[in-house]
């Protein structure tokens, strides 16, 4: 018989159960709808009524997104994965392409036209292997978010002890406001370009702040909605920069060749580690592992999580290859007018437009506002995404369960403030906003083990991942791919100090710093594995 709905033993005995059945689970694994009021403090990315339902069913409901018939097809053919459908691919379709805006924001295109300016043609091989190794880090973030149903943000929170969770989250807190600040300050750049100069940086800056709240705001109308802007702002992009593409009139061959021929002179060396220095953001990591659950999947079936991996990965593939050619037709705009030249070392994002309108003239439309509109198309793209990064690793990382306007308020505040600084103190000087450009690349590039070696030490875990996680053969792989990429940006780093820092009080620093920034990492990589646990053993015996 029944206990009555209102007994106090009943619901007392019920709620011990659901203790223990989590008490039963991994620490990192996603936890099962339990009917239970604790599950309203779990931070999460998105509500489930936010959720965009990608379940096809002829049933009487298609709105409950079971997705029974999906299964009925699984059970009957023996496969584990429904068939292809271009109408699943296109319910799936948006996470990928807000996370490629990362590879398309202000630093990405100024590191695009100094790389043309000085280099030419012959870093376009370069860049379609970091754009390469950059969707191989993607698609590992979109299924360790798929598989876990957490982002990694969250994962983090619940992996590392206290020390390390705080030291991480404010490592991507810190790396967030630096890719702000390039991104307003680009937004900036353009809306000046565009008033002719009637709208200071600092007017840029407010604006864009103000605009950024508007387009997040269409997120209450639901998540395809402002995917749907996303959208436009990538064609934009794409159709501004093909234009300014065919205007130029570039040489065939020689982009053919710049693809396909790996070249590397010591003379390039910079503008190559900028290239692929650019295509890891941090923040992005942590985006598009919480993008991917804006679709309701059901993590306890595994046909629908390898589905959703499936149709994840095409639709990434498709924004990058896109991304790819955007940043090709800016790359390719600038060799064809300026490389070999004396302006070619002296062009960064706030004279470039002035230098193309020299270089080409007016036409039909003046190609300095082409570039403008591109820009902007840029700057408030990415803007809005970092806002949206932003509140998702503020969120995971101390579980604030705070309405997203006042998440996207303080985000918002962290990078607005000091960007307002920036833009008042830099205005007048295009060297010097160069300079600004050079050190925030610098403190985005010190973050990037921050959220690779996380990620990849969370997929390569069956207790987080299940059996998705990613096997030997592609550990081996992103390790390489990771390794690859810290050292690239540790001689960045290493180039960047040798010019800068000077006298011993300042080399002494910086090697302390140094030091601490290397324990920290090796803490990372090495944890969990038996190294670590015999070095903690043979350190508590020593002072035992």
């Amino acid at each position: 018989m029944a206990a009555p709905a209102g007994d106090p033993a009943s619901a007392a005995a019920a709620a011990r159960a659901v203790e223990e059945a989590r008490a039963l689970l991994p620490a990192s694994a996603p936890a099962p709808d339990y009917d239970d009021d604790d599950e309203d403090l779990e931070e999460r990315a998105y509500e489930a009524a936010e959720k965009v339902i990608v379940s096809i069913s002829d049933g009487p409901d298609p709105a409950d997104g079971d997705g029974d018939d999906d299964a009925a097809f699984c059970s009957s053919s023996g496969s584990s994965t429904p068939p292809f459908s271009w109408r699943k691919l296109w319910l799936f379709t948006g996470p990928g392409f807000l996370m490629s805006i990362a590879f398309l924001d202000p630093g990405n295109l100024e590191g695009d036209l100094q790389a043309g300016a000085v280099a030419g043609d012959t870093l376009l091989w370069l860049l379609m292997w970091a754009t390469a190794m950059g969707l191989l880090v993607q698609l590992l973030a979109a299924r360790l978010g798929v598989a876990t149903g957490r982002h990694l943000a969250e994962l983090c929170r619940d992996e590392y002890p206290d020390w390390a969770r705080r030291a991480l989250w404010l490592m991507a807190e810190v790396a967030m406001v630096g890719a702000d600040i390039q991104e307003v300050i680009g937004s900036a750049i353009a809306i000046k370009i565009l008033s002719r100069g009637y709208l200071p940086l600092w007017a840029g800056v407010v604006i864009t702040a103000l605009d950024c709240f508007i387009f997040l705001s269409l997120e209450n109308y639901g998540v395809r909605k402002l995917e749907a802007v996303f959208a436009i702002l990538i064609a934009t992009m794409a159709v501004s920069f093909a234009w300014m593409f065919t205007d130029t009139k570039p040489n065939g061959k020689d982009l053919l060749i710049g693809i396909l021929v790996p070249k590397l002179s010591s003379r390039t060396i910079r503008q190559a580690v900028g290239v692929v220095g650019c295509v890891i953001m941090p923040h992005n990591v942590f985006l598009h592992s919480a993008l991917v659950q804006s679709r309701k999947i059901d993590q306890n079936k595994e046909y629908q999580v390898r589905e959703a991996l499936r149709y994840y990965s095409i639709e990434s593939t498709i924004a990058l290859v896109v991304s790819f050619m955007i940043n090709l037709f800016v790359t390719t705009v600038f060799a064809k007018g300026f490389y070999g030249s004396k302006e070619a070392g002296n062009i960064g994002l706030e004279n470039a437009g002035q230098y193309l309108q020299e270089k080409f003239g007016g036409g039909f439309f003046p190609i300095l506002y082409i570039w403008g509109i591109g820009l902007l198309a840029a700057g408030q793209s990415s803007t809005i995404t970092g806002t949206y990064a932003g509140q998702f690793i503020m969120g995971g990382f101390l579980n604030l369960r705070l309405k997203k306007w006042v998440r996207a308020l303080i985000t918002r505040s962290f990078a607005i403030v000091p960007t307002i600084i920036v833009a008042l103190f830099f205005d007048t000087s295009d060297s010097a906003l160069d300079v600004l450009n050079e050190w925030l690349n610098v403190l985005q590039s010190i973050q990037i083990p921050f959220a690779l070696i996380p990620l990849i030490t969370l997929v390569s875990k069956e207790q987080v991942m299940g059996v998705f996680k990613i096997g030997p053969n592609t550990q081996a792989v992103t390790w390489t791919v990771a390794t690859l990429l810290i050292t690239i940006n540790g001689y960045l780093l290493m180039d960047f100090f040798s010019s800068e820092i000077r006298g011993p009080l300042s080399g002494s620093l910086l090697c302390v710093a140094v030091l601490i920034y290397a324990s920290f990492v090796m803490y990372l990589i090495l944890r969990g594995t038996e190294l670590s646990e015999k070095i903690v053993k043979a350190v508590h015996s020593s002072f035992s």
